[in-house]
């Protein structure tokens, strides 16, 4: 059974964001799918809860098991989600899972501080919407720029997750998973602030850092975000298939250090 790949986006934007991985993927024959939260995407209209949008990915997560061992791949507040699902009290049919741009608690002052630049940039005239695309134009490629808008943006919906997300009990969840672990940041996120406490609780993990990248990691080197997840699903498949071997590792490790070396 091939692994099978569960993409969570991020807020405000929607599963419109992975287009670039999900492209990649089906060029490599591995099965992935990319879900809406609610309040978001094709959901806009409904109300977004920590238990719709942990029961979202818990959905897609065991339709995915039936057809082999799943790699779940989370962004931003999608990773924040796939943390605490995984870490969860009931260990859910996920054998590897990719964080990325997630290695912050979202609490305390930081988090105050973010929804009140939220809230004051979302009584902007349009909301916002110039700043958002000013700072797409200068910091991403033009084949990835238009998919995080492409499923609309979650405007009324980013306060009440932000808020929700201040509930979920992170430390103790990334403390419990015994999966393969990677965290993926980009070189200037922001929410790289908790990064060395999220590896103490998790050692078993890795830490990847995308140089000249800032939060939009997936979409700014897209290429490397892709070999991440190559490298991902080699190690799973060798974990659980006796026919693949290190050998396999080995080399979508080898492609993540070719693609990486040549964007610096």
């Amino acid at each position: 059974m091939s692994v099978q790949i569960v993409l969570v986006h991020g807020i405000r934007t929607s599963a419109t964001m992975w287009r670039s991985q999900l492209a990649f993927l089906e060029e490599q024959g591995i099965a992935a799918t990319a879900v809406d939260l609610p309040g978001h995407g094709s959901r806009m209209f409904e109300d977004f809860t920590l238990h719709e949008a942990l029961h979202t990915i818990d959905v897609a997560v065991r339709d995915a098991a039936t057809r082999g061992p799943v790699l779940l791949v989370g962004h931003s507040m999608g990773g924040l989600l796939s943390l605490a699902y995984v870490g969860g009290a009931d260990t859910p049919q996920v054998a590897g899972l990719v964080a990325a741009s997630c290695t912050s608690l979202p609490r305390g002052a930081g988090l105050s501080a973010y929804r009140a630049i939220a809230r004051a940039v979302d009584r902007l005239p349009d909301r916002g919407m110039w700043i958002t695309k000013r700072i797409l134009a200068a910091t991403i490629p033009e084949e990835t720029r238009f998919d995080f808008a492409a499923g609309g943006y979650a405007l009324d919906t980013q306060d009440t997750a932000l808020r929700s997300l201040s509930t979920l009990d992170l430390a103790t969840a990334v403390a419990r998973i015994r999966v393969p672990l990677w965290f993926v940041n980009g070189q200037w996120d922001q929410l790289r602030v908790n990064e060395a406490l999220f590896q103490r609780l998790a050692p078993h993990s890795e830490l990847i850092i995308v140089p000249r990248t800032t939060h939009l990691v997936t979409a700014m080197r897209p290429q490397i975000f892709n070999a991440v997840l190559r490298l991902a699903v080699a190690m799973i498949e060798s974990g659980s298939d006796a026919a693949v071997t290190d050998a396999a590792v080995m080399d979508a490790a080898a492609e993540l250090e070719r693609v990486a070396s040549r964007e610096q």
